[in-house]
């Protein structure tokens, strides 16, 4: 008897797992690969790619299906993620960059009011230290970055000197990110751009998962009146995704950020619908047409619109509103991601346990390492003087500020910056930890205003972008941070590892 398709398909998806579980046994949550770490020999990577068969098979099955193009998949996870943060619409990208692209050109679209629209020659307001995409859209786009500084202690922009940076007329939106997924001062930038009328661009891609908690009567004031989905109230605080608070943000799904696609990314509208068909637009070739690929006519007059200065009933999937790109990932990637969503809560708690072990192993090292901490933390508490107040965990680990705002970080980075007392350098350190096989990372483009395309931007356009002041933070982020990783594919013995390495590099340099 001959096999169906559906029998055939069946049978290789069914081998298809079991080759995967065979092969990318390195690949498992860290819970489950312990065995396979050797000390000195087996690379213990700064992040990677975490995934079982279900993403093997999910990725063979679309493959099979052959849609190829952003499709069936695509819209799913679109839907998916979207209810798990709780916001409008999620539209797919090829990556976290595209995404910063998108978001930003959906600003500039001539559909915008004009007061509201960002044009060449508007300003932006973004910080020093990060990385460059985040950056980069604001000037392929005709407008001007305004760097503000960045708080060393936490990775994020110094919220005080936004006063400094706004010219009235001039200073359209903010744009920056939450840093190592260490959430942003919303309360006082969401402050600040009520007080504007300015946008504000959540770049989420280090960060989901990351909640922040607001007093509610702060939080209504600022127009927010309900809690994100599957996130409980206290009855004192409104608690949000980050990335759900502004009014655009992005994801990245590339291999080491908290869930990955291959390359991938999103765009997520938070509460203004119409954004969403700009955004469409900008990533879809620039099309007026808001049809997915392989539909027609859903606004139900393919042939009866006059746009421009074309025929009246000109084609509308032919219709180009902007100069736009195109930005679309492809479904078998959705694909993969439908089932890394799934996973994702426990992705963010073993991000968060990894970061935790980290601290507690150095805490005795403050001598010659000065320690990240949450937004809106004063200091991290040792687990032996927590006691046992109510409360999660992670308001308990840390005593807070006035503010009655909290973060919980869901950590892409375990960063600390070596002192200038110590007698190594973070390159020292960097460099030692290469040799003992351990990934580790500088705090990406360090300064950016000291990285070479910049230095060279201001010599050919000086007047392309515009810093407020020095960025003494920025600076001491750029000589002296450097970042672990803490993603869900560690093991505690790799982690151990790390601790032991550290702790023995530190001895020697300080015996020597």
């Amino acid at each position: 008897m001959s096999k169906t398709p559906a029998d055939l398909k069946a049978e290789i998806l069914r081998l298809t797992r079991e080759y995967s579980a065979l092969m990318h046994k390195a690949n498992r949550p860290g819970i489950e690969n312990a065995a396979a770490f050797v000390p000195g020999k087996t690379t213990v990577p700064y992040a990677g790619r975490v995934f079982t068969e279900d993403e093997v098979e999910a990725a063979v099955g679309s493959t099979l299906d052959f849609w190829l193009t952003l499709g069936p998949e695509g819209e799913a996870f679109e839907r998916e993620l979207a209810a798990l943060l709780g916001v409008k619409h999620s539209l797919l990208v090829n990556s976290g960059s595209s995404a910063n692209l998108v978001a930003f050109a959906t600003f500039t679209t001539h559909k915008l009011p004009p007061h509201k629209r960002i044009q060449p020659g508007d300003e932006v307001i973004t910080v020093a230290a990060g990385f460059p995409t985040t950056v980069s859209p604001i000037i392929q786009l005709g407008a001007v970055p305004v760097f503000l500084d960045n708080d060393p202690a936490t990775g994020n922009i110094r919220a005080e000197q936004l006063e400094s940076a706004y010219v009235a007329g001039k200073t359209k939106a903010v744009m920056i990110a939450h840093a190592l997924g260490n959430p942003f001062d919303l309360g006082a930038l969401l402050e600040f751009c009520k007080k504007y009328d300015l946008w504000l661009v959540e770049d989420n891609c280090d960060a989901l998962g990351c909640t922040y908690s607001m007093p509610i009567e702060r939080a209504k004031a600022l127009g927010f009146m309900q809690n994100s989905p599957g996130i409980p109230s206290n009855g004192t605080h409104i608690t949000r995704f980050t990335g759900t608070w502004g009014d655009i943000s992005t994801q990245s799904f590339y291999p080491p950020h908290h869930l990955t696609m291959g390359e991938g990314g999103a765009v997520n509208i938070i509460h203004r619908p119409p954004l969403k068909t700009y955004a469409e637009s900008f990533r879809d070739w620039g099309r007026d047409c808001w049809c997915a690929s392989g539909k027609d006519d859903t606004c139900g007059k393919r042939f009866g619109w006059q746009l421009g200065e074309l025929p009246k009933g000109y084609d509308h999937k032919y219709i180009y509103s902007h100069l736009g790109y195109n930005l679309k990932p492809l479904d078998p990637q959705a694909a993969i991601g439908r089932q890394q969503l799934k996973k994702l809560p426990p992705f963010i708690e073993a991000r968060k346990e990894n970061w935790e072990i980290l601290r507690a192993g150095l805490a005795d090292l403050e001598h010659v390492f000065e320690f990240t901490l949450p937004t809106h933390a004063t200091a991290w508490i040792p687990p032996s003087k927590r006691g046992a107040a109510a409360g999660s965990s992670f308001e308990n680990a840390f005593a807070w500020d006035s503010t009655g705002c909290r973060t919980d970080a869901s950590w892409f980075g375990f960063m600390l910056r070596v002192k200038s007392s110590a007698p190594f350098s973070h390159t020292d350190l960097a460099r030692h930890l290469d040799e003992k096989k351990i990934g580790n990372r500088m705090f990406f483009g360090g300064n950016l205003l000291k990285q070479p395309v910049f230095v060279q931007l201001k010599k050919d356009r000086p007047h392309a972008f515009r810093v407020v002041a020095d960025n003494p933070g920025a600076d001491e982020i750029m000589h002296r941070a450097l970042f672990l990783g803490t993603y869900p594919g560690l093991s505690k013995d790799m982690l151990n590892y790390e601790i032991e390495t550290i702790r023995n590099f530190v001895t020697e340099k300080t015996k020597a």
